[in-house]
């Protein structure tokens, strides 16, 4: 287990090494300067912002020095809000976005996996043909579209819920119910497959012929294989709902990481940006690698040479 955590440790310092790379480069060649707007700054206070943030020294040079902060855990001082450093913005988005996507991926968990165990457990029913058919509704609509007819209903028809900002837990309800919906989909038509193919197997009619009764036979036999493709699923989950929160936390008014993005890529921002992609890949990689040591807890057959 040591030796799969250090290998993957490994990894995750090359692979933020080449994102940080390949961001670098392609926020310094793109045009604009984070200092044009409509009113031009006099040209000597232009020269002491570009003096700076280093803008002023060859490309070389402003490469090692960022990949240096970069190594002492600095992510810089935003080029906008220039009374902050990225660490500190991040330090303040984090939480919501956190909230918010936490929120998403239980619910989306819990719903699909319920739904997908239920339909399979009574599969041709009446059930199964209705929980599978919402289930396709909702790997065809994105969530900007679910995002819309939620906020038409429920805060215009049925004004239940505040259509957009943040502050109480009734402002996370309806963006975590967007932004999750089409992962319980998924997960839902996941788990009805695995559970199929589970309850086919021979040990499942051997539990059944010791007399168990079926809830038993589902949830203590079953279930445990069955949720190993919901597991596999999880690490791309965790990718769409952090991709998809930058729509989402748009679409409400949210002040999290995704939104924080958007804004650093319309006001040129590079160093909130290049902070955010970082953090990202991070992420990403650390529940990729947490969905993967979960293997060896699911199935015993797998090992840690395995994964």
């Amino acid at each position: 287990m040591i030796g799969y955590f250090v290998k993957r440790g490994l990894w995750l310092l090359l692979t933020v090494w080449v994102v940080f790379t390949l961001t670098w480069l392609l926020a310094n060649a793109s045009p604009g300067s984070p200092f044009s707007s409509e009113r031009s700054l006099p040209a000597e206070i232009e020269a002491n912002l570009r003096r700076h943030y280093n803008l002023d020294k060859p490309a070389h040079v402003r490469y090692l020095l960022d990949l240096g902060n970069l190594l002492r855990g600095d992510l810089g001082v935003s080029s906008k809000q220039v009374d902050f450093t990225v660490n500190e913005l991040v330090s303040l988005c984090w939480p919501v976005s956190a909230a918010l996507g936490l929120a998403a991926l239980a619910w989306a968990a819990v719903v699909g996996l319920v739904a997908g165990v239920v339909s399979a457990a009574r599969r041709g029913s009446l059930a199964d043909y209705s929980l599978m058919s919402i289930a396709t509704v909702g790997i065809a609509l994105p969530n900007f579209v679910i995002a819309g007819f939620a906020i038409l209903l429920f805060s215009f028809l049925i004004p239940l819920l505040p259509p957009a900002g943040w502050g109480s837990p009734r402002y996370l309800l309806m963006p975590a119910f967007c932004l999750g919906a089409p992962y319980a989909a998924y997960i839902a038509r996941i788990s009805r497959t695995g559970m199929l193919d589970v309850l086919s197997q021979d040990y499942i009619r051997t539990a059944r012929a010791k007399g168990l009764s079926r809830r038993a036979v589902i949830l203590k036999h079953a279930l445990p294989t069955a949720v190993i493709p919901v597991v596999s699923f999880l690490g791309p989950a965790v990718a769409g709902i952090i991709t998809g929160s930058l729509v989402i936390e748009k679409l409400f008014a949210i002040p999290g990481i995704g939104y924080s993005f958007v804004q650093s890529a319309i006001d040129n921002d590079t160093p909130m940006a290049m902070g955010i992609v970082v953090l990202y890949t991070i992420l990403l990689f650390t529940m990729n690698t947490l969905v993967d040591a979960a293997y060896t807890w699911l199935d015993p057959r797998v090992s840690w040479e395995d994964v």
